[in-house]
């Protein structure tokens, strides 16, 4: 009997690195905003922004005329907090694309500064753009190293300096919950809405899994926002706080995965929130404060790959989870579906690309087996060919004028693929022809990647994930760069 399943569109896939039996996973914690509750990003971060600004015009810089750049910054750079610099790195830290405040690094400038570097995200230097929350605070550090190069700053400060009072006016913001208040106060503003995903949890719920909602935001904020994303597409007289088993808000994440902290039942007066000291089992449909993974752990009388947790912090929701408690880890990355569709719609020019590449290799390995000829002819070592120099000089030159003419013909096709999905830093996953830093992060720490909760849906709870092969440069039918004896069939495979 054939049945209804239609399969996703390829950017709403669940793309599995670590084989993962959801069948095996007894229950799900959710992180809260951009994983069950999904902002508009632009909008979010335009507003975070602005109220950094107004932090410092308080302080009178000069700062009014600057404005949020969406395109500036993406998920997964690094910041250089010593030299006031944005960089993208690839998967082994070498530094492939950077940015000295606003204005692009030329190739010899990079060199210099990073020739030696190898980007190591334990040292202080370097800061690790996480999440969608981060792009704010990087927009306007890059603006105002800009400024105090141009000595427009007070001073004296270094970059250092300067990314410290950044982090903290944007801290202040949070703490005085302006900007908070303001979503809750207009949240079709700031909010997407994402009917699928209560379908998606209602799926889980009724196949035995438990729910758990596992959130830094308070209270006060997580209840409207949690409203707002779920009540309306439960089924009539359920509410959110229904479908999870546990609540824990203001969880200090990662420390909550890391250490004991003090548990709290949160007291819903209908006015203001309080706070009771709490010890023992917990309770159902009662919401808690802090507390600790190892005390939800017991609670649950599960530990490790039975629990699964989902999230959009790179560090704090799934790196963490890996390595101390050895849970089941997702990563939403909803830049993903813009990613997938770019890459998509450029695989036409990439095949292209990858064939003149072909060409260029094979007449690369023409190139230097003449060298090598030559060399050896006026060396008088080693075996040599027949033909006469004047030949031998004469090929060399007409291969050199044929990969000047390639050259051409590929500069514009490998800077379209090193601008898709954004000008300034290309696609969030690769670092040239390597993977990013990101890209190895996810790699790491996530067992399964997608961008957003509801991709669930089509996957159902009972789905066993396989990840694909894993892939080395020798093995056949893969890509794997320049093959040490290049083929002079472009389409046969290796010898048998």
């Amino acid at each position: 009997m054939s049945g209804h399943f239609t399969a996703p569109p390829p950017e709403r896939g669940i793309y599995c690195n670590r084989t993962l039996n959801m069948r095996a996973i007894k229950a799900i914690g959710y992180d809260m905003d951009y994983t069950l509750v999904h902002y508009r990003v632009e909008a979010w971060e335009r507003r975070a922004y602005e109220y950094i600004r107004e932090g410092l015009l308080a302080q009178n810089w000069p700062v009014g005329h600057l404005a949020f750049e969406p395109e500036l910054v993406i998920r997964g750079l690094i910041i250089d907090t010593e030299k006031g610099n944005l960089l993208k790195a690839n998967r082994f830290g070498f530094v492939k694309k950077a940015l000295h405040g606003t204005r692009p690094m030329g190739f010899e400038a990079q060199r210099t500064e990073y020739a030696r570097t190898i980007v190591d995200l334990s040292e202080r230097r370097w800061m690790f753009l996480n999440t969608l929350f981060s792009l704010s605070e990087a927009c306007i550090y890059a603006q105002l190293v800009d400024l105090l190069d141009e000595g427009k700053l007070p001073g004296p400060m270094g970059y250092s300096d300067l990314y410290e009072i950044v982090r903290r006016s944007l801290d202040a913001a949070h703490m005085a919950g302006r900007l908070k208040a303001e979503i809750i106060a207009d949240p079709e503003r700031y909010v997407l809405p994402e009917p699928e995903t209560a379908l998606a949890l209602l799926d889980q719920r009724n196949a035995g899994k438990k729910l758990l909602l596992i959130t830094n935001s308070e209270w006060a904020y997580s209840v409207p926002m949690m409203h707002a994303a779920f009540d309306p597409y439960l089924p009539s007289g359920m509410t959110w706080r229904e479908l999870f088993d546990v609540v824990i808000v203001s969880a200090r994440k990662p420390e909550f995965f890391t250490t004991r902290s003090p548990l709290f039942e949160v007291v819903d007066t209908g006015g203001e929130a309080l706070l009771r000291p709490y010890s023992g089992l917990l309770k159902p449909r009662t919401p808690y404060f802090g507390g600790s993974a190892v005390e939800l752990e017991r609670h649950l009388g599960l530990s490790g790959d039975e629990i699964l947790y989902v999230g959009d912090h790179m560090f704090g929701d799934v790196h963490v989870t890996k390595n101390v408690l050895r849970w089941r880890t997702a990563l939403i990355l909803r830049e993903l579906e813009d990613e997938v569709r770019a890459i998509a719609a450029f695989r036409s020019t990439e095949a292209r690309l990858a064939e003149r590449m072909v060409v260029k290799e094979q007449l690369e390995a023409e190139s230097c087996q003449l060298r090598l000829e030559l060399q050896r002819r006026r060396a008088h070592y080693g075996p040599r060919s027949q033909m006469p120099e004047d030949e031998l000089l004469s090929r060399l030159t007409a291969i050199r004028t044929q990969l000047e003419a390639l050259d051409a013909e590929l500069g514009p096709m490998a800077r379209a693929a090193s601008e898709l999905s954004n000008p300034h830093w290309g696609l969030l996953t690769r670092a040239g022809n390597d993977k990013s830093h990101l890209a190895r992060q996810v790699e790491r720490y996530a067992d399964i990647y997608t961008s957003r909760v509801s991709n669930f849906l089509f996957a159902s709870p009972f789905v066993y994930l396989r990840s694909p092969r894993g892939s080395l440069p020798h093995d056949p039918n893969l890509p794997g760069g320049t093959p040490v004896f290049p083929s002079t069939d472009a389409t046969s495979g290796p010898n048998p």
